[in-house]
């Protein structure tokens, strides 16, 4: 009986570290806007990964849940377009980086619809990022409202897992030079 009792207790509380490392790694996000189609729906939930900027900086294309840099009962969810202390310009349909004394016209996928607005260039602070929509106008996103502080990024979007259709990796376009 008493061997049954211990088994018992390291069973709970093996399921407890487990649980409690799940809830600071990893949480779930359910997609409440159509900023983001074509690549994700709204209602489209998926798992997002807290842990992953401790071990590396977040990257252009990288798919972020954050919280906006103004008051929201929400996060939100965006791609990371340019990276603190770039510059990002946008007119003609095409988004430009400016980097390192270079300029370079983003190579985005097929399906994302050119921007209809120009937005003006700026260069992105230290500690932030500059981020937009896939769905471009239609977005509530850094041509609107600016760029997001490094500590309001709750962590990548990782997986999909609802609806069953939708189920795998996201994806992350690397939207490299």
């Amino acid at each position: 009986m008493r061997a049954f009792l211990r088994e018992i207790v390291i069973t709970l509380i093996l399921a407890m570290v487990i649980f409690i490392l799940l809830r600071f790694t990893i949480q779930d996000y359910i997609i409440k806007y159509d900023c983001m189609e074509p690549s994700f729906q709204e209602g489209q939930r998926v798992l997002v990964n807290k842990v992953v900027y401790y071990f590396h900086e977040p990257q252009r294309g990288d798919v972020i849940i954050f919280w906006p840099p103004f008051d929201s009962e929400e996060p939100f969810i965006k791609r990371i377009i340019a990276l603190p202390g770039e510059s990002v310009e946008i007119k003609q349909g095409k988004v430009y980086i400016y980097k390192n004394g270079n300029v370079i016209e983003l190579n985005e996928p097929h399906y994302i619809d050119p921007p209809r607005y120009t937005y003006d260039r700026v260069t992105v602070p230290e500690n932030e990022y500059f981020v937009l929509g896939d769905s471009r106008n239609h977005s509530n996103d850094s041509h609107v409202w600016g760029t997001v502080p490094r500590q309001n990024i709750i962590g990548k979007a990782w997986l999909s897992i609802w609806p069953p259709s939708e189920w795998g990796l996201m994806s992350h376009y690397p939207l490299e030079e």
